[in-house]
Formats: C-alpha cells, structure tokens, sequence
C-alpha cells in the first residue's frame, strides 16, 4: 500500500529562490503542453505524445532565446510536468466515458503563477537523497533543512516539493508500506468490539457505545480572528506589499484552522481503528448537505474528509468498515424493537417508541441503528449478523511524519 507522508521545510532566501524558479519551469512547460493539445484539437490533427513533447517543450526550447532559462532547473522536474498533463487529459477522457468512478473531471487547465498551490516532483532519475546530517539535497537547489517528526516504514520512491497559500514549504514523500509492520502496531482483531457511527453537528459523533465526541467548530472559533485579518486585506490596494502580507496573513489563519481540524481528524479516527475490529458509518451525501443553510457548519465539521481516513486506515490496519446507505432511517427506528415511528424535525432530540416505549437519544439510537444495518450488531454467542464487504484503500495519507537521518532515494 502506497501513502504519502507529508514534512515542513525551512529553504534559506537562495533555496527559496531556486525553488521558485522550478515552479516558473515546470508551469511553463505544463502550459505549453495544455496550449500544444489545444492547438491539435482545435486543427482536427492527431494529439501529440509525449516523446514529441518532450522534444519540441524542453530539448529543443532549451536552445531558443525564448527559454533558455529552463536549463537552470533539473529536467526529471519538467519531464513530471509533462506526465502531469498526459494524466490530467487521460483522467479528462475516462471520465466522459464513464470509465473513471467518483466526480466528474473537467479538462485540464493552464496554471498560474498566482495559483494557490505550486508543486514539482523528484523521481529517483533526479538523484535526490537524505543527507547524513538529516537534510534534502535537491538537484539545482541544494540541502534543504527538514523538519523531522518520525521515521519512514522504507525508503521514498519519490519526492514532491510544495508550497502552499500561507507561504509555508513541504515535502511529500511516496512511501510503500509493509502491511506485516502495520498489522503488528495495532491490537489483534479479534478480541475487540464493534462500533456504529452517527455524525452530527451538535456532536461530532455519536457512538453506539454512548460515547459522545464534541464538535471542535475549529471555523466558529476562529471567526472573529479571520474577520478581522480579511477586512484588512480588502483595505489594502491591489498590487502592493502590504497587500501581499496581508493576503499571507489570511492565509496563515485559514491555514491553522485547516491543521487543527486535521489533527483532531487523524486522532480520532486512529483511536476509533484502534479500539474496534469493525466500524459502521452512514454513506453521506456531504455536497448537498453543504449547499443547506447549515452549510458553513457542515464544512466546519469536515466530514469527507474524516470518512476519507476510516477508510484508508480500515485498510491498511486490517479493520472492517461498512458504509450503509444514506437512504436508511436510522433516526426514525427504534433500537430496541424495531418499529419506525416516522421522521421527527432536528429539534427533537429525545423521543419515545410508541410501541415499547423505550426512551431514545436521537444520536444515541441513530447510531445504534448504524451498527445494526451494517451487520455489525452480535449474538449471544459473539456471532456476527452477516458478514462484511472489505474497503478499497486510499493512496494518500496526510500528516505529519519523519525519516531516518542517512537514508537513501537515488
């Protein structure tokens, strides 16, 4: 299984020089090639491959007036802007046919120096390495301090430098992990419960158990903070300095935001994988319940993304997780006996079976129900209802980690 470790980087003021070079490089050459496609769209002539690319955008424009420049960056980065593109447009194809799952993707578009978010990637062609004193030597920009924070299961494959809105510079390695090591960090499977899911706003999360998780509302709480960092920047006249560092500024609080709610999504979905052999969680339809009037604190809460990271981590840690269907009337049904007593508006939050009786907490019931759809609900005899579907994993994995100081990737 493949994941992404991502780590914080302190490039010096030539570093961060060199750096931005590679980004104008290898967005020049992105934008030349989406241009080039275009172009052959446009005259009805066949699409040119990458081989011609390759060619025509980096060897021979290296000797024109033009782009000369390109030469002061490593080639393996411009060579990955081109494999970006034939990525994007094969993603493009796939999904007018049908053939790629998830959301619908449009065509590739050019990039721009003010975009949010600049990227280049080092292969192994590159000849990058971790030095012995623990930094990153990157071809034409030299050892970069790392901010170490763990040790990597293996050697990287790959290597992608990024600076995000805030300023602030990162490197992504590409990591295979061993899924012998991994099993080994958790406990055994076996003698662990299962547990259902309710998600909510009121609660972060409710289990079945009756614990209940307090919404962090990281956005709520740092409202009043980027309200002010963001009428000063509407202040700030277009295209001066102050602009510029009142832009990073704003940046910086959302940015923080972002890393809390990160941080408390990692360790709660770590725990919950720790703590039980099988989770049931409802199949949610997030975009449409942002576009509600309670949508700023749908976004807040980052259910995606937490869902996102049960599953990757089920996978990898050799954990069951089912996502019932967002269909399935997990507050209208009563826990105890079985029998749907009808819809009831958000404002009711306990409620009483008209059958048996039975006292319900709306979350605490919901989840009940969750486990029990998800077939995860037990007999007497520590049986399970029905067995459980497994979980394709996830490929990336966010967060903070480490290498060994003197490990090698050339």
């Amino acid at each position: 299984m493949q994941l992404r470790y991502a780590f914080r980087l302190d490039p010096g003021p030539g570093q961060r020089a060199a750096l931005a070079r590679a980004f104008g490089c290898a967005r020049v050459v992105y934008n030349d090639a989406v241009a080039a496609r275009e172009r052959a769209r446009r005259e009805g002539a066949p699409y040119p491959g990458a081989a011609v690319l390759s060619k025509t955008l980096i060897t021979e424009a290296k000797s024109t007036p033009g782009r000369t420049w390109l030469s002061e960056v490593s080639a393996v980065v411009l060579q990955q802007a081109l494999r970006d593109v034939e990525r994007a447009y094969t993603n493009f194809f796939a999904s007018l046919k049908g053939a790629r799952q998830g959301a619908r993707v449009g065509a590739p578009r050019y990039k721009s120096k003010r975009d949010a978010r600049q990227a280049i990637r080092f292969t192994a062609n590159a000849r990058w390495k971790i030095t012995e004193a623990g930094r990153l030597l990157l071809p034409k920009v030299g050892e970069v301090k790392v901010r170490w924070s763990r040790t990597l299961p293996s050697v990287p494959s790959s290597v992608t430098v990024i600076r995000d809105a805030a300023g602030r510079y990162f490197a992504s390695f590409v990591i295979e992990t061993n899924p012998d090591a991994d099993l080994a960090r958790m406990p055994e499977a076996d003698d662990l419960p299962s547990v259902g899911i309710d998600l909510g706003l009121t609660h972060f999360a409710v289990l079945s158990d009756g614990t209940k998780i307090d919404s962090p509302r990281f956005l709520r709480r740092a409202e009043k903070k980027l309200k002010k960092a963001q009428r000063e920047l509407s202040r700030k006249q277009k295209g001066s300095r102050n602009r510029e560092k009142a832009r990073l500024k704003v940046a910086r609080a959302h940015a923080q935001v972002a890393d809390a709610r990160r941080e408390f999504h990692h360790q709660l979905s770590t725990k919950l994988i720790r703590e039980n052999q099988g989770i049931g969680v409802e199949d949610l339809e997030v975009k449409g319940l942002a576009r509600t009037q309670l949508g700023k604190a749908v976004h807040d809460a980052g259910w995606a993304s937490f869902l996102a990271m049960l599953e990757y981590k089920a996978q990898r840690y050799g954990r069951t997780l089912v996502k019932i269907g967002r269909f399935e009337p997990t507050s209208q049904v009563c826990s105890a006996c079985g029998v749907k007593d009808g819809p009831k508006p958000l404002h009711v939050r306990t409620w009483t079976c008209s059958a048996c009786g039975t006292v319900h907490d709306r979350d605490h019931n919901a989840a009940k129900n969750v486990k029990q759809a998800a077939g995860l609900a037990v007999t007497a005899c520590r049986a399970q209802v029905r067995p459980e579907p497994s979980v394709p994993a996830q490929r990336e994995e966010a967060g903070s980690h480490g290498i060994r100081p003197g490990a090698r990737a050339a």
